[in-house]
């Protein structure tokens, strides 16, 4: 039977399954709408539906992870369901990793201003530059798979052998801290890139303020907001991803010591933050998908608004109905 703390990180875990699909299907859906009716659509938006489509899947693989350990641990350890759950789970952050690290480096060459002859080549073949990146970061993902075996080995037999779990980890302390360190230096790089491209927006911001100021033009005008929209974007993505990273690692360094400890399982609740709330920040930062959320709260507001009107008609109704009908029997 369930104990309280495993209710509430049960609700916890639906609740925040349930935030995260709600905006990244939402994204997904306008995106691809957009796509079939005009037959095109731009990098931003690809990189947007790409980008929902995998936070998608990586929320399914987490919230079936939670279930699944909570519920039925026997047969999570039994069955071997933490290899290949494991594999999806690495394969989801990679995608949403990299994606998200594409569209940080995606405004970085549409809004920044340089005169730097790199910084212009690679603005000038800015499609190319993407693909080339994303396809770049395969290469991780394959480096991951030839770590993940004995990586699994060692958390597998985190539940198996539970009560010689400590003379498990003495024996393969090495291996096991070595292939954690590997797996967590490939989150780096793209942390690195996000970093860089933020640093490079602040300072192509700031330029272009400077200018306009000693122009004398004032401080606001298109390209300034659209500087200062960028900005607030990469480092909202910064924030929540450096909060993603710390918290995977927290969660991947101590869930093999205590795995069956309710304090960790509730630690991991904030991996679901970065693939939850910066789709809601990515609807916020564009103004196509701020309009279309606007106009859906709008029609269900007013829709709520029609059917409270419509029960309070049916109440005066019948409330005057009834008052007819006691007149009526009075004068009877």
């Amino acid at each position: 039977m369930s104990t309280g703390l495993e209710i509430i990180f049960l609700i916890l875990s639906t609740a925040a399954f349930l935030i995260g699909m709600l905006g990244n299907v939402f994204i997904g859906l306008v995106n691809c709408s957009e796509w079939v009716k005009n037959q095109n659509i731009s990098l931003a938006d690809f990189i947007f539906t790409c980008l929902a489509i995998s936070r998608v899947s990586q929320l399914l693989v987490l919230l079936f992870e939670s279930l699944l350990m909570e519920q039925y641990l026997d047969l999570f350890s039994s069955h071997n369901l933490a290899k290949p759950i494991t594999l999806l789970w690495r394969i989801t952050n990679h995608l949403t990793t990299w994606l998200a690290t594409c569209l940080s480096i995606f405004y970085l060459l549409k809004i920044a201003h340089f005169s730097h002859s790199l910084f212009l080549w690679l603005k000038w073949r800015m499609n190319r530059v993407i693909l080339a990146i994303f396809v770049f970061s395969f290469i991780f993902l394959a480096f991951d798979f030839l770590l993940l075996e004995s990586f699994n080995d060692i958390f597998l037999n985190s539940y198996i052998h539970d009560n010689n779990l400590t003379l498990y980890i003495e024996e393969s302390k090495t291996l096991y801290f070595e292939t954690l360190i590997l797996l967590s230096l490939t989150c780096l790089f793209p942390i690195a890139l996000s970093l860089t491209s933020m640093v490079l927006l602040f300072l192509s911001l700031v330029r272009h303020i400077r200018n306009l100021q000693l122009n004398s033009m004032g401080s606001r005008d298109s390209s300034t907001e659209a500087h200062k929209r960028a900005i607030k974007m990469v480092m909202s993505f910064l924030f929540l991803f450096i909060l993603h990273f710390f918290s995977t690692q927290v969660v991947n360094w101590i869930f093999v010591m205590f795995p069956k400890h309710m304090v960790v399982k509730f630690i991991s609740l904030l991996v679901y933050v970065f693939p939850s709330s910066h789709s809601f920040l990515l609807i916020l930062g564009n103004s196509k998908l701020r309009q279309t959320a606007l106009k859906v709260l709008w029609h269900l507001k007013s829709s709520l608004r029609r059917e409270n009107l419509l029960y309070l008609c049916r109440q005066i109704s019948q409330s005057l109905f009834k008052d007819s009908t006691l007149r009526g029997n009075f004068e009877d």
